[in-house]
């Protein structure tokens, strides 16, 4: 009898030899992104809603006689007026899904044959699937804890080390998250400052009446409006029957390992595209890996990323 292999055995995942049998031309990306996007029968025009469509002369373009204009599956997505094919756009969604930390710029530029800098704006176009704000709150009970991203003080220019006045967390991004232990989904956010009004909100904005936190000792953590159990890692607590942030504190791990040793540097002001990514991502990684892609390239639909959004200030 074969073993199981370690790790989520139960899921179906793909291997690089079926990717490639299933993606192996244009018109297969294109027909894949068809069906994610509107299912075998339901094409529609993606301006004005019409049903009544049909396909172009024009290669993998379809026409709307209802406004007279011609549409693709690009459409009204994150992957509109971009002028790679399909099938690199599906090999940047496999190597991301398939990799628990992500895949870097880099990599990615070196695989499918594009300029890094193009590389790097389809990444943030993937994660920008993942940006949803009509999650349901958790009904718990919920882990809550807040983390610091930033470099070393001591790997900083000495100019930008005689700014920072203080120790420890000074100088640091402040990401706040919440763990849902009946679901395992995640919510996590880039927040100005880890003060009790702030992470108040957060937790108020992500957490069901009546449902049961868990935190740190941390003590802008007091008061807060639900049933709420703390452990005190002050004193080398870090479990007490139910009470616990191991669970958070897991994700947080993962986050960071993959700051340090897949993309080395994340600015502050990209961050949080890189928190909703990694939050994302958790949240479906019980799923096949077909599903997951399937779940992304949905994500991508009525959503844009311009290029000059992006690097705006």
């Amino acid at each position: 009898m074969a073993q199981k292999a370690p790790g989520k055995h139960y899921r179906k995942g793909m291997s690089l030899a079926e990717f490639m049998d299933r993606f192996g031309t244009e018109e297969a990306a294109h027909d894949w992104f068809v069906e994610q996007r509107w299912g075998k029968d339901g094409r529609h025009c993606p301006r004005c809603g019409s049903v009544e469509t049909s396909v172009s002369a024009r290669q993998f373009t379809f026409w709307c006689p209802s406004c007279k204009q011609r549409f693709s599956v690009r459409t009204g997505t994150l992957m509109e007026e971009s002028r790679l094919s399909l099938r690199k756009w599906a090999i940047a969604i496999y190597m991301h899904m398939t990799n628990l930390k992500g895949v870097s710029s880099m990599k990615l530029h070196r695989d499918i044959g594009v300029t890094q800098k193009t590389a790097w704006f389809m990444l943030q176009r993937i994660r920008k699937a993942f940006d949803n704000d009509d999650e349901p709150p958790f009904g718990g009970p919920i882990e809550v804890d807040e983390a610091y991203m930033g470099g070393l003080r001591e790997n900083m220019p000495k100019a930008k080390r005689k700014t920072l006045k203080g120790r420890g967390a000074v100088g640091k991004t402040v990401v706040a998250g919440a763990k849902d232990r009946a679901t395992n989904r995640i919510s996590a956010e880039v927040v100005a400052r880890p003060d009790k009004r702030t992470l108040h909100r957060f937790i108020t904005e992500r957490a069901a009446p009546g449902a049961k936190v868990y935190t740190d000792d941390y003590v802008i953590y007091r008061d807060l409006p639900f049933d709420h159990e703390a452990v005190r890692h002050v004193d080398g607590e870090y479990v007490r029957g139910d009470a616990h942030t191991q669970g958070i504190e897991s994700f947080w791990s993962t986050l960071k390992r993959a700051h340090k040793g897949i993309y080395h540097k994340i600015s502050p002001k990209h961050l949080h595209r890189y928190v909703v990514d990694f939050a994302g991502r958790h949240n479906i990684r019980e799923a096949d890996t077909a599903d997951q892609m399937g779940a992304l390239a949905r994500g991508m639909v009525g959503k844009r990323l311009r290029y000059a959004e992006l690097i705006a200030a």
